[in-house]
């Protein structure tokens, strides 16, 4: 008890936390608590403290793997780099030596934390495990072609004897004592094989020439029936299923058979037509032919069709617009107006008044409703029938607008400069409006633009030009006019008509045919009719340039318009007369009296006034020098002279 009392108190506290956190396996747990602690003190009390700090580093560890921890159970043990004073020195306190790092290796040799390595220990006491590898060693069952020793028989077989072709030397394999069984069992095995090998070349060739069969079947199939369609294939297997329907209802009555496939080619029908006409009844020949059709139930509507048409190359003459034309469209033979048309580049569906020559143009009329894509052709007459044109369906609706040119023509009212009044184009002043801004040209080329109505006259407006305007000028405005196509659909009932008339049958005439037939004879346009071209010489008036204009001009430019004379007729001619001495004298005094006293008397006014010149000129000289003076003593301060 004295030693007891001499124990640390705080030792004895550490002790007995040591004392706790042993296992319970330990022999030191059998043991009285007293008993373990004099036990301890009489062994030594110190010595308990020795690498405490180790023991308490160690408790915290295993208490911290006992706890769970998510990140080590999702991304497992992550290798920590060691940043040890020894990786990385600095020399001098300035440079770091750079050395290999046997930590990075370490990192790389380490295990992927991000893959899972399933547990791939086996249980190797069971029986199902050790059967599983049994045949992997020698001593198990091995197939014929992998067991060892039939390889190496094999093997044997294969290089036991063999030829050198180069020196002709047979080379013996190493055999042991054969006896006579052995070799014929040999011989047996040498046939046997020769007749296998045989079989296997035959079966090889068979598969040889099946492989062939099949692809020449196949290439057959592919390019023999190059040039069929899908209309063909089509065709190919409608006839495989009447074969088929022809099989299998070949023991089946008339009747019954109807009811199933309906009415076969070839068979005769009774049909029952409502609401036919009687003349088609009382009018019938059984010796014109019917053809009885069908149409959909869009067919039966009425609208406008848009088409494309081109003239027959051997028609006589060329069609003309609104001219009845009969067209033979589908089931339907029908009399119609048509209104033929031309685009152009801005998409402007522009009305032609004849078809054009060796080319297509549009075509617009009213007619039952047919499938685009549908061809025509057209006759003028039935009687004689003769191809006038041939054509396709494009569209079924009203989205072509149909327009022929319109000029209207105006007179110049008034002129200022570039502006100008024009009459007579307009009737209103609301006409005028709906045309403000439109674009106006002249007869002469010169255009403008019309700006605002004018309240007097009535239709008249202002418009502008890039030049003036001459009253005898012409503005003419150019503009398109919609075109409505005529609502015509007139049936042909040829089949209504008497027997021997079915082929006379007449629908609407054309414009030509009435006035021919009526005797109306056309009244042409006086403009328009062709008239000879008088024009008038027109004399101009010889240019007048000024006669100082006149010398400054160089003598190229000067004008050189004085006509030459003439060579004077001999009828006109005048006798020479020869004067007398007496008569010389007379005619040389009245020349100078005409003559020569007006030029003496000009060169002496030009000598006055050249006199009177000169003695100006001295004057003034005279009057500068004393002006001169005068200046001169007026700066030197002396007196001035009077």
């Amino acid at each position: 008890q004295t030693d007891v009392k001499q124990v640390d108190v705080m030792s004895l506290f550490y002790w007995l936390i040591y004392y706790s956190q042993l296992p319970s396996s330990t022999n030191l747990h059998n043991h009285n608590s007293a008993e373990f602690i004099l036990l301890f003190l009489s062994t030594g009390a110190l010595k308990w403290k020795d690498g405490l700090q180790q023991k308490a580093s160690e408790a915290f560890l295993r208490q911290q793997e006992a706890d769970p921890n998510l990140r080590k159970l999702v991304y497992g043990p992550v290798v920590e780099a060691e940043n040890g004073a020894g990786e990385e020195e600095e020399l001098g306190g300035l440079f770091r030596v750079s050395r290999p790092q046997n930590s990075k290796k370490v990192q790389a040799n380490a295990f992927d934390c991000s893959r899972f390595h399933p547990d791939t220990s086996h249980n190797w006491d069971l029986e199902e495990m050790l059967n599983s590898i049994r045949d992997c060693f020698v001593t198990g069952k091995w197939e014929e072609g992998q067991d060892a020793a039939t390889l190496l028989k094999e093997d044997e077989e294969l290089y036991g004897d063999f030829e050198d072709m180069e020196t002709g030397e047979v080379h013996k394999g190493q055999t042991g004592q054969q006896d006579p069984n052995s070799e014929n069992d040999d011989h047996d095995d040498e046939v046997e094989e020769r007749l296998v090998k045989a079989n296997d070349d035959e079966v090889q060739k068979k598969k040889r020439m099946e492989k062939k069969r099949r692809l020449k079947e196949r290439f057959d199939a592919e390019y023999d029936d190059g040039d069929a369609t899908y209309f063909d294939d089509l065709k190919e297997e409608m006839q495989k299923q009447a074969e088929l329907n022809r099989a299998e209802f070949e023991d089946v009555d008339d009747g019954t058979r109807v009811q199933y496939e309906g009415f076969r080619p070839g068979m005769y029908v009774r049909l029952e037509i409502p609401s036919l006409p009687c003349e088609f009844v009382t009018n019938f020949d059984p010796h014109y032919p019917i053809i009885l059709g069908g149409l959909s139930s869009s067919e039966g509507n009425i609208g406008y069709l848009q088409m494309r048409l081109k003239k027959h190359r051997w028609h006589n003459r060329i069609l003309k617009t609104r001219d009845p034309l009969i067209l033979s469209l589908g089931w339907r033979r029908f009399q119609t107006i048509p209104l033929y048309h031309i685009e152009d580049h801005n998409g402007r569906h522009r009305l032609l008044k004849y078809t054009p020559q060796h080319m297509h143009c549009g075509a617009s009329i009213w007619g039952p409703v047919t499938p685009q894509g549908t061809g025509f052709l057209a006759v003028q007459s039935v009687a004689n029938f003769r191809i006038a044109a041939t054509g396709v369906i494009l569209d079924l609706d009203k989205s072509v607008t149909v327009v022929k040119k319109l000029k209207l023509i105006g007179y110049p009212s008034k002129i200022f400069k570039n502006t100008c009044f024009v009459k007579g184009m307009f009737n209103t002043v609301l006409e005028v409006a709906k045309f403000e801004g439109a674009s106006v040209r002249t007869v002469s080329g010169i255009r403008g633009q019309i700006k605002k109505a004018l309240s007097t006259p009535p239709g008249a407006y202002r418009a502008t030009f890039e030049d003036r305007l001459l009253m005898s000028d012409i503005v003419f405005l150019r503009s398109w006019y919609p075109v409505s196509v005529p609502q015509l659909y007139n049936p042909v009932t040829s089949l209504l008509l008497p027997v021997g008339q079915k082929d006379s049958w007449a629908g609407m005439r054309t414009l030509g045919q009435l006035k021919h037939d009526l005797g109306i004879r056309t009244k042409p346009n006086t403009d328009s009719l062709y008239k000879p071209v008088v024009r008038a010489q027109r004399r101009f008036n010889p240019l007048h340039i000024p006669k100082e204009l006149q010398k400054a001009l160089p003598f190229k430019s000067k004008p050189k318009q004085q006509q030459p004379k003439g060579k004077m007729p001999r009828d006109l001619q005048r006798p020479t007369v020869i004067r007398e001495p007496q008569e010389k004298k007379v005619a040389a005094l009245a020349a100078y009296q005409t003559q020569g006293v007006p030029a003496a008397e000009k060169k002496q006014e030009e000598a006055k006034l050249k006199r009177h010149k000169e003695a100006r000129k001295k004057l003034y000289r005279v009057m500068g020098q004393m002006d001169q003076k005068r200046q001169r003593s007026s700066l030197k301060g002396a007196p001035q002279d009077d």
